[in-house]
């Protein structure tokens, strides 16, 4: 008996509910959604089949075997044992390193194709939308093509693909290669499509029986995800895609809408155009220029000779949203086959239940039909294996736990999956500021007990000790990095009545003048800081003479702000300053991000992690 909530069981009751009962004649529906004046694609793919058949001459009989390998009606890595592996995280990891991508853990179960098999460059590519594309690579640097060209071969394997330390000098090359594997997913996909139309309209036209072998889509038509934080970066991967759809061969519809929406809105002034060269950190500029806006979407449709935005969900090929943007409905997340999830980091600095989420509803069971014929959706979205041929990729700045986590734990591909590695260099923090450092270590030997093993130090051990120095007492900041953590500090020092002011990213600003002016001129003794009221304004707070950090940053760049914060006064000497940085086994990511690879593993005293 099955399951209340096997895949069989869901689709049984999806098709009871919500399917006229016309639609479940598999063969008749085929036929009947062809007319003999335009031979329309059924179900969400409305274009005409003449419209595929020009502009890709000597393509259109390639055989496209990882294409169809990975995602065709029956793709040859779906087995049992390969989708008990995943389940079980029974993966096989070898190391394997690219000149330009570097070193990477490549991840297999039994079926994964072989990671010596990967073809390089960007040959996989329809010629179509390759041909623009070598014509704009051909004006790189020779590193960056090389780059570019590694990528696309990862992808091409259509394994999940992990960036795990992304740069500014290589994040526009790295969305162009991204891209354009995009657009030609969907150009495939689209095609195949038209070519089982064509072949439907012919066979009811002849007489002969219809073809069995036409499951070509899912349940809805979106099969692309790009998942922002602000409308900002949506712009520009907008421009990635659109570097690959060049006039005249392609139409971009709605673009001066799209301006308008995700540009900064009328009258609000670009505070960036008007600061001094040296006002914000340039990674803070690439983060917030243009609209920072959190709560977004947008469905984009390409036809063979326009990419339209603003379409209805529902009928678009690729979605560009933020997590947020996706909370209220998610049945177009049904059948996603590529999604991208750039600026991860950054969306750690948002709600990171919102991402959460989307990935949970993820390659779900539709809650209706939504006009979709089953007789053309293929055979492993029926079965509930949709989430073991997805192809996700990650692009993100640094790793976190929670990333890896959701690497782990989402990230089920039978292709298998590619995560960057990284050893790092220790930051470099002012000279004056090097004999001041301290790092505490509290013991915990369970990630469970961690947040109540952090607080009963902090509260038990270091803050006494921080209260009886008179000295200690005063110019003090807390900086916390989780928000939790923040609240939990701030509630504790209003009970213990001690002097204190917050900053936080929900702080006004007003508020924040008040706390800043409270804290230089000494009527406050503590200001409490959280990671994402620095991650989001990037003050400089003067007045500084002692730091505790409540945990290591994230961002190791704004450890080295903190430390320089103090020398902002004059006559500031290094003996005067002092900080102190709580950790434990389980702040391994951001350690070794400060202290480096090599003086991480020093100071937590366990080399294997």
């Amino acid at each position: 008996m099955e399951e209340a909530n096997s895949p069989t069981t869901k689709l049984l009751t999806l098709l009871n509910v919500s399917t006229p009962p016309q639609k479940l004649n598999k063969k008749r529906r085929a036929v009947d959604n062809i007319s003999d004046a335009e031979l329309e694609t059924t179900g969400h793919h409305d274009e005409v089949v003449q419209d595929d058949h020009s502009g890709d001459a000597g393509v259109e009989s390639e055989k496209e075997p990882t294409y169809e390998q990975h995602f065709g009606a029956v793709p040859s890595l779906i087995s049992k044992p390969a989708i008990e592996s995943v389940n079980k995280r029974l993966w096989t990891t070898s190391n394997m390193t690219f000149p330009k991508v570097g070193s990477a853990a490549i991840s297999t179960v039994p079926g994964s194709p072989s990671p010596e098999k990967m073809k390089s460059g960007s040959s996989q590519i329809l010629q179509r939308l390759r041909a623009p594309f070598e014509k704009q690579q051909a004006s790189l640097p020779p590193d960056l093509r090389v780059l570019q060209d590694e990528i696309l071969s990862i992808l091409a394997s259509h394994r999940d693909f992990y960036h795990t330390h992304t740069s500014r000098d290589t994040a526009a090359v790295i969305r162009q290669s991204i891209s354009l594997h995009m657009l030609d997913h969907v150009t495939r996909k689209r095609r195949r499509v038209l070519k089982n139309n064509e072949r439907l309209a012919h066979a009811m036209k002849a007489g002969t029986s219809i073809p069995e072998d036409v499951q070509d889509q899912g349940f809805t038509r979106p099969s692309m995800l790009i998942l922002l934080p602000f409308r900002s970066s949506a712009t520009r991967w907008l421009e990635s895609l659109i570097t690959h759809t060049p006039p005249p061969s392609f139409q971009i519809e709605n673009m001066s809408r799209f301006r308008k929406e995700f540009g900064l809105p009328e009258g609000v002034a670009d505070k960036f155009a008007s600061a001094e060269p040296d006002a914000y950190p340039p990674d803070h500029v690439e983060t917030f220029e243009g609209n920072p806006d959190d709560n977004f979407r947008v469905g984009l449709k390409l036809t063979r000779k326009s990419l339209r935005l603003f379409t209805e969900f529902y009928g678009s090929d690729i979605i560009i949203a933020s997590p947020l943007g996706l909370r209220m409905n998610f049945d177009f997340l049904s059948s996603i086959e590529i999604l991208i999830a750039d600026q991860v980091d950054a969306l750690t600095m948002q709600n990171w239940e919102h991402t959460q989420f989307v990935f949970s509803h993820l390659n779900q069971l539709p809650k209706e039909s939504h006009d979709a014929d089953f007789s053309r959706i293929k055979p492993w979205y029926l079965d509930g294996h949709a989430a073991f041929v997805r192809q996700t990729i990650l692009l993100s700045a640094y790793e976190t736990p929670e990333i890896r986590g959701l690497y782990n734990e989402s990230l089920r591909n039978l292709a298998g999956k590619v995560r960057t590695l990284r050893r790092w260099a220790p930051v470099q923090v002012p000279k004056a500021s090097t004999s001041s450092q301290s790092f505490i270590q509290f013991d915990c030997t369970s990630p469970k007990d961690e947040l109540e093993k952090r607080f009963a130090y902090f509260t038990n051990q270091l803050l006494p000790l921080v209260l009886k120095s008179a000295v200690q007492s005063a110019n003090t900041v807390i900086f916390v990095p989780s928000s939790l953590d923040f609240i939990r500090i701030q509630n504790y020092f209003r009970k213990k009545q001690l002097s204190f002011a917050v900053l936080s990213e929900y702080t006004t600003n007003q508020d924040i003048s008040r706390a800043r002016q409270a804290f230089f001129s000494g009527k406050k003794s503590f200001l409490i800081i959280s990671e994402r009221f620095h991650f989001y304004r990037r003050y400089k707070i003067r007045g500084i003479r002692n730091l505790i950090f409540y945990g290591p940053p994230d961002h190791a760049v704004f450890y080295t702000e903190y430390l320089s914060y103090p020398f902002l006064d004059d006559g500031v000497e290094s003996s005067d300053v002092t900080c102190r940085v709580l950790y434990s086994r389980y702040d391994w990511f951001r350690m070794e991000r400060i202290a480096g690879t090599k003086g991480a593993s020093q100071l937590i005293k366990n080399s294997d992690l």
